[in-house]
């Protein structure tokens, strides 16, 4: 039997849109909409505001399944008329009352909203959280996923790949880091050099030492950005 279409939460997608067009300050979309080069329009609702919005949104209306959870995220996604409100799917994403939908079933989901979103603002919180979360969760399959991604065409799961162990400090995998840099390390777009360096520049906070032995073992290899932010935290224990 087929599995039943999953419904999205249409009340939760309307007050999320009926918040964000009631609190949004037209002087503040047109500046975020430029800085941000968005082809999405602005409500330009302060992110600390619109923090406020989704909790208190989210809160009012539950989601009992992983289907509607997952169907909720996707129709504000897809059919978001403004930036914000595909950060709220993002935010819906980091509802921790949404905690145990946290599963590898996600991944087809995290993949789709960073591909379409190819933009940084976007990409790196999926990246550092979500695809951290489920990296801690499950290692050995996030592990394989992560190593494929950072040798795919699409430049955006290269840089989430590259990034997923962000916060992991000790924990790091640094093979996995490594692994996910080098079919990237002679790449000259911007947005993967930079990543490459924040990558080694946050875990240069645990182990400056490891970090210097790496750029100077690669210093060929690597671009003037992605040595000059990795080594950054270097000097500073």
């Amino acid at each position: 039997m087929a599995r039943p279409v999953a419904v999205a939460q249409r009340p939760l997608i309307a007050a999320v849109r009926q918040e964000l067009q009631a609190h949004g300050d037209p002087k503040k979309a047109a500046g975020a909409q430029a800085y941000m080069k968005s082809a999405l329009p602005y409500y330009g609702v302060p992110t600390p505001l619109q923090r406020a919005i989704y909790r208190r949104v989210f809160a009012q209306y539950p989601l009992e399944t992983f289907a509607a959870w997952r169907a909720t995220v996707l129709e504000l996604w897809r059919k978001a008329s403004h930036r914000e409100e595909r950060y709220a799917a993002i935010a819906l994403t980091e509802d921790k009352r949404h905690a145990a939908f946290q599963t590898l079933e996600t991944l087809s989901l995290y993949e789709e909203l960073i591909v379409t979103g190819a933009w940084w603002d976007y990409v790196d919180v999926i990246a550092s959280h979500r695809l951290g979360e489920l990296l801690r969760r499950y290692p050995a399959p996030m592990q394989k996923a992560m190593r494929a991604w950072s040798r795919d065409k699409n430049m955006w799961k290269r840089r989430s790949a590259i990034l997923c162990q962000l916060g992991f400090k000790k924990q790091t995998d640094l093979k996995l880091l490594y692994d996910c840099i080098r079919p990237n390390v002679a790449d000259k777009e911007f947005f993967i050099r930079k990543a490459i360096g924040w990558a080694l520049r946050q875990y240069a906070w645990t182990d400056p030492k490891e970090v210097i032995r790496y750029v100077k073992e690669h210093e060929s290899a690597l671009s003037p950005l992605s040595k000059r932010e990795a080594l950054k935290n270097c000097g500073k224990r």
